[in-house]
């Protein structure tokens, strides 16, 4: 059997200035490329298209996931794929893989087996530049607060009360909480310090919101990096740092434009983590996606309880976009882990676990339709091992609730595997008006709000946090930001913060142990539980696998 990158090295790639003219109407002068197959799209020219009406955005999420796999990204290049197969002029929207678990534990997240987009390795590893220039804009801002400080700190900033933190595209526990400026007064004044992962800033979520180069400006101009001693915000704008971070930034806010193995156009912009962030990709590729296509496949990072919801509850809030349906991704071996069998027991059928795990699928279910508003089908990806017993199961549990459920085979057949899928999903959005609701309302206290996704989403009993972060969060509305969404940082795997905690847990309490402020972004982050916002490496890392054969072919990403 071949592996994902085999099956991407020998695809039968076009060259990306016909293909975008040919699939979406782009001409080259709209178009700067980036070798053969990959290209930025003219911030000007998607401009242009704001009289076109917009097609039917898909939304994918997923149950929660396990070490068994999913298949979300699988799912939506396959649902992509497919939907051009019937006839339905259809864009992809993803986001950018992050170093940080291409090295960790993925190897690679550009899709799998024969539902990927191209070129796979380009994808993965570095791509168009797009990290390293947020990376560079975080890092600078980071650079002028210090050297401000270090120049007579005429702002008067406390260096006590310094927010914010440089990042790195890489997963480095060992640079979590680290002492900057040693070595003496030429280097500033000591201080802790520490690094997010790229994917986790505040600059990637502006990036992501961003409506054109004004407002991105804008927004990152009201970052908030430090307070002075009477507790004054300072934000970027007044370390006048706003106007070069968005020259470093320029470029990378062009969507960039690939293909799917079976010659399909993708966009993939932007990418912070659904865990630690809110998720989804920029907000310029799906609006100008829209403009492009009759349909647009997009996906939301992890489990509908995290993902889907910050998909609706910030994306949706702040850009005005409507999903038409939303599809959850499932697998019989993932729901059976949720049931309680451990890895090795996965591939013998056990009907009394999958009742079990049926219940985490049930309860996103039940969030996608009556918390988000979202009429939706149900995708099972297909793996060998399965058995026509825990299909019919899972199938008549789920039609029990009046949801469609369809068995994927994309990944063995590409677009053709989830033909069945992709008419599920175009008689739900054209016979299903969505009724798109928020889990919380703007004027909520910002605390009712995040005891609001705990309790309808988590189906936690109660919220807790000390008397320092409670003080926070009533300091944070006391200064205006109220009205902000919540960004709820979690463990991925589990509805309560507990990653072990498998099906659907309920009655938890959820702690919020730390609270940020995101003020270009224009959201508060929570950071619940043990969650990291720059993870670590795992004992056996996937860079470990990843090599370069001697005729300069890669190997290893998955």
């Amino acid at each position: 059997m071949l592996s994902d990158i085999e099956i991407a090295q020998q695809a039968t790639m076009k060259r990306i200035t016909p293909l975008a003219a040919e699939r979406l109407g782009i001409s080259e002068e709209h178009l700067e490329p980036y070798g053969h197959y990959k290209a930025k799209v003219s911030l000007d020219y998607l401009e242009s298209l704001g009289d076109r009406p917009d097609g039917k955005l898909i939304l994918v999420s997923a149950i929660s996931p396990t070490p068994a796999g999913e298949g979300k990204t699988t799912t939506t290049v396959g649902l992509g794929d497919a939907l051009n197969q019937i006839g339905k002029k259809t864009l992809i929207c993803l986001r950018e893989p992050s170093l940080g678990p291409v090295f960790g534990v993925k190897g690679g997240a550009a899709g799998g087996g024969h539902a990927q987009v191209v070129p796979m390795e380009d994808i993965n590893l570095h791509f168009t530049g797009d990290f390293n220039a947020i990376q560079l804009a975080n890092n600078l801002l980071a650079a002028l607060l210090d050297n401000h400080i270090h120049h007579g700190n005429e702002l008067q900033i406390d260096v006590r009360r310094i927010t914010w933190k440089r990042v790195l595209d890489m997963n480095d526990r060992a640079l979590r909480d680290i002492v900057v400026s040693l070595g003496g007064t030429a280097n500033g004044f000591p201080r802790e310090d520490g690094f997010d992962i790229v994917v986790a800033s505040e600059v990637m979520a502006i990036f992501c919101l961003a409506r054109s180069l004004p407002d991105l400006k804008e927004r990152l101009g009201n970052i908030v990096v430090a307070y002075t001693r009477d507790q004054r915000p300072v934000r970027a704008r007044d370390l006048d740092a706003h106007g070069a971070m968005t020259v470093l930034l320029k470029d990378a806010l062009k969507p960039n434009l690939v293909q799917t193995l079976e010659n399909n156009p993708a966009f993939i912009h932007g990418g912070p983590f659904a865990n630690i962030a809110h998720g989804c990709n920029s907000v310029i590729a799906t609006r100008s996606a829209l403009k492009l296509a009759d349909y647009v496949v997009t996906e939301a990072g992890f489990g509908a309880d995290l993902g889907a919801e910050k998909f609706v509850d910030i994306k949706c809030r702040k850009s005005g976009l409507r999903p038409s349906a939303c599809v959850i991704v499932a697998t019989v071996r993932a729901l059976k882990y949720h049931g309680g069998v451990d890895l090795k027991g996965l591939n013998t059928e056990n009907l009394e676990a999958l009742e079990r795990g049926l219940a985490n699928l049930e309860r996103h279910v039940n969030n996608v339709r009556n918390h988000y508003g979202l009429p939706c089908v149900v995708s099972v990806n297909h793996f060998t091992h399965d058995t026509p017993a825990e299909h019919d199961l899972l199938k008549r549990r789920i039609e029990a609730l009046g949801v469609p459920v369809v068995t994927a085979r994309h990944w063995a057949e590409g677009g053709k595997g989830a033909e069945a899928v992709a008419r599920a999903v175009v008689q739900v959005a054209e016979s299903q008006a969505p009724k798109v609701k928020f889990v919380y309302e703007d004027s909520a206290p910002l605390w009712e709000k995040v005891e609001a996704v705990a309790k309808k989403i988590y189906g936690a009993a109660d919220i807790s946090a000390d008397a320092k972060v409670r003080a926070q969060i009533q300091r944070l509305q006391d200064d205006g930001y109220g009205s902000y969404p919540v960004c709820i940082a979690k463990t991925q795997y589990s509805f309560s913060t507990d990653a072990a905690a498998r099906g659907a847990p309920s009655g938890h309490t959820i702690n919020i142990r730390e609270v940020r402020l995101a003020a270009g972004a224009e959201f508060i982050v929570f950071v619940c539980g043990d969650v990291m916002t720059m993870p670590g490496l795992p004992k056996v890392p996937s860079a470990t696998k990843i090599d370069l054969t001697p005729e300069g072919r890669v190997v290893g990403l998955f």
